[in-house]
């Protein structure tokens, strides 16, 4: 078989190589599909402005909204995750792209309440199937650098994320939401992509199957495993319940409290998730230098001072704020899901699958019980509460140092 340059290795290389070796090829083409993948996700919030108008939906609709989205993409992770350890399927993200594909085109067709709804479906799916698997080929291609390749694939995430509403504003809000279609062709390019990650993927799998390859334990009971467990929940509770407050009520917080235009308002969505993305990167290796523990620790409790004063602070202040508590809070997440792979190293799959799939719930339930309470106290009230989330982070203190054991 002829080696390109997605390939891993050829097949005579040994087993420490195999464990080993980065391969960044791999690594930035998961990461470039992560971006592609959350790009699309980020049409559904970023056309809220949109759908509100157009069909006079509430907050709570709008909530509603993000909550059918965000279960359909958590619900499913974990047992998409449980599956692919025990049987990998290098191409089912392909899959899970086609149903992303068909919820945009019907999202941009939709002409009610009820029909938003399946179409965001659709594309919680896609995303519930894409993530485990690409989180696991993001692991394996780490070589060890585990900290590092996480961050690029969230990386890779973020950006999509932040670019996102940045299309919509320039595309879809001056014209209609027909124009949601433009969004096709990233699906189709995204399906490029993954078809040469698939195809690696394949082949990688075949070469651990013929070669050994050493798992690393952690030196620690099966209580505590599952007590650490536990507090990386309460920490994605915390911070996702926050950052729905963030990612889907910022622009209407900014239109009323400001009373910026739509595009305005998108454009400092755009800057705080930029500035998440910038956070995501330096999550990952500061935790691979100094510790995960005390990266999730100050990335969660760090942010509580500047998360307390956003409410009260002008349109400048407002947002200088958002742009520092996005770089703090973001940088959590690679730090906690690699925190949690090496809790349980053989369980890759389920693992990502249940970090993935809590955060995106927590999101969704977070962005329903958001949306009811701002129909009924206020949109500004909404942030005061959400300001005390992040000291929540303080429980990161009993996390373990981690060390391991073969």
């Amino acid at each position: 078989m002829k080696t390109t340059d997605l390939d891993f290795q050829a097949p005579d290389t040994d087993n420490k190589e195999l464990a080993q070796k980065t391969v960044y090829s791999i690594l930035f083409s998961i990461a470039f599909a992560h971006l592609l993948n959350d790009l699309l996700q980020a049409v559904i919030p970023s056309v809220y402005p949109i759908l509100k108008e157009s069909y006079d939906l509430s907050f709570t609709q709008i909530g509603l909204i993000t909550f059918a989205y965000q279960m359909a993409a958590s619900i499913l992770q974990p047992f998409v995750g449980f599956y692919t350890d025990k049987k990998p399927q290098p191409y089912s993200q392909i899959y899970g792209m086609f149903f992303t594909l068909s919820g945009i085109i019907l999202l941009s067709y939709a002409s009610n309440f009820y029909v938003i709804i399946l179409s965001v479906i659709l594309v919680g799916i896609g995303s519930s199937i894409f993530h485990p698997e690409a989180s696991r080929i993001s692991f394996l291609a780490s070589g060890g650098k585990r900290g590092l390749a996480q961050s690029v694939f969230q990386l890779g995430g973020n950006a999509g994320t932040a670019i996102g509403p940045l299309l919509v504003a320039l595309l879809v809000v001056p014209n209609s939401q027909r124009y949601i279609l433009f969004f096709v062709i990233i699906a189709a390019l995204a399906l490029l992509v993954l078809g040469r990650i698939a195809r690696w993927y394949d082949n990688h799998l075949s070469l651990r199957a013929k070669k050994k390859v050493e798992v690393v334990l952690p030196d620690l009971s099966k209580n505590r495993i599952i007590l650490s467990v536990i507090i990386l929940l309460v920490l994605i509770f915390s911070k996702f319940f926050y950052m729905a407050s963030m990612s889907s009520y910022f622009t209407f917080y900014l239109i009323e409290k400001f009373n910026l235009s739509v595009q305005d308002a998108q454009f400092h969505l755009f800057l705080f998730l930029a500035s998440c993305a910038l956070g995501t990167l330096l999550g990952g290796p500061l935790g691979d230098k100094f510790g995960r523990k005390y990266v999730i620790w100050f990335s969660v409790l760090g942010a509580a001072p500047f998360a307390l004063f956003l409410p009260y602070a002008d349109l400048f202040w407002t947002g200088i704020l958002s742009v520092v508590i996005g770089i703090i809070i973001s940088s959590a997440f690679p730090a906690i899901l690699v925190y949690a792979q090496e809790l349980l190293p053989k369980k890759l799959g389920m693992v990502s699958g249940l970090f993935y799939g809590f955060a995106f719930g927590m999101g969704g339930l977070g962005s329903a019980l958001l949306g009811y309470t701002a129909d009924h106290i206020g949109i500004e009230a909404v942030y005061k509460i959400c300001a005390y989330l992040p000291l929540i982070g303080i429980i990161a203190l009993f996390l373990p140092n981690l060390k391991k054991k073969k």
